[in-house]
């Protein structure tokens, strides 16, 4: 590896751009050798102004070009296994953002190369696992401050969805940070899943069933309850609060300042997901480029990636049918224990 990580950004869109200028702006010791985005004409807009980047609208070209010596993807979750392969048969440390692979089939051949190599090279871009608030919980109830776990309280709302945004989405694109944050803080598999679904609000588009309560249920006897709604209308906003035996605390507040003036008091909410997470995307680029830079990865695993993906799986049937839906999950390989 050289002094300076080469870094290959594959996906152009918000998050590759966004992704790319952290690493140039934010992130010290890495720089971006490469981006590849089918549209060309994006890649290239990305590119600009960044020293010594190419732009290529094939992931292959890119992450076999020169200088290249780790690779973050950003593209639709479908193109996902095939770059992470690509970079695997080169042996280059993967960060990945969510999903790992849409399904759990391509999860699971995820894991397979891996496997092959023998050691980790792949990290999920699960990004609240380095939100400073997310960590002081998790520290909390490791530490067993709460006693033993009984719920986990959720909310995930977005001011408005976008016009492609699917019922599906609503659980494989934004649950998904849930089914991840529980599973993490929890250090429990998650068993099953319910899905209920009110009369959707009138501000949602037609067809788009928001939002939705998505119950969870885990391999320690607690309950996860997740409320999504990606049409609020008043900002992005992410809370969580953990209710044990021995207590309760919660995060997601956001009062970092309250204002009082003209006879009304108040404070500001997000209105998108890279401000609210700003520091988190800051803390989990550094901390992937200090491992790349060793050869290796840290943080959310390929199982982890795996284990999300059949627990959207059954998410989804469970939506569709009305059903409760047991999660099945494969044995977990030693290299991921």
């Amino acid at each position: 590896m050289s002094s300076t990580l080469g870094i290959a950004v594959i996906g152009a869109g918000r998050m590759g751009a966004d992704h790319a200028r952290r690493i140039c702006r934010t992130v010290g010791g890495a720089r971006v050798v490469a981006v590849a985005d089918p549209d060309g004409d994006r890649a290239k807009e990305v590119v600009r102004g960044l020293e010594g980047a190419c732009a290529y609208t094939d992931a292959a070209a890119a992450v076999a070009a020169p200088g290249v010596e780790a690779v973050l993807i950003a593209s639709p979750g479908p193109a996902h296994e095939e770059a992470i392969l690509l970079a695997l048969e080169r042996e280059l440390p993967v960060l990945c953002e969510k999903p790992l692979t849409p399904e759990p089939a391509g999860a699971l051949r995820v894991m397979e190369a891996e496997q092959r190599l023998g050691r980790r090279l792949v990290q999920v871009g699960f990004m609240r696992r380095y939100d400073a608030e997310y960590e002081r919980l998790k520290e909390l109830l490791d530490a067993g401050g709460l006693g033993r776990p009984l719920f986990l309280h959720c909310r995930h709302r977005n001011a408005l969805s976008p016009s492609w945004f699917t019922s599906d989405m609503l659980i494989s694109d934004s649950v998904v940070h849930e089914v991840d944050a529980a599973r993490w803080l929890l250090d429990q598999e998650i068993t099953a899943v319910s899905v209920l679904s009110p009369t959707p609000s009138s501000a949602a588009p037609e067809g788009l069933r928001d939002p939705r309560l998505v119950l969870l249920e885990t391999s320690g006897g607690a309950i996860v309850d997740v409320e999504i709604f990606v049409n609020c209308g008043f900002g992005y906003q992410v809370q969580c609060e953990a209710v044990g035996e021995a207590g309760s605390a919660r995060i997601g507040d956001g009062h970092a300042m309250v204002v009082q003036s003209a006879g009304r008091w108040g404070g500001e909410i997000a209105q998108d997901f890279t401000v609210r997470f700003a520091d988190a995307y800051d803390r989990q680029l550094r901390r992937w480029v200090a491992q790349a830079a060793r050869g290796r990865a840290e943080g959310p695993t390929a199982w982890d990636g795996y284990a999300a993906a059949a627990v959207c799986e059954a998410g989804l049937t469970a939506a569709r049918t009305g059903v409760r839906t047991a999660v099945e999950l494969t044995e977990r390989p030693p290299l991921y224990r």
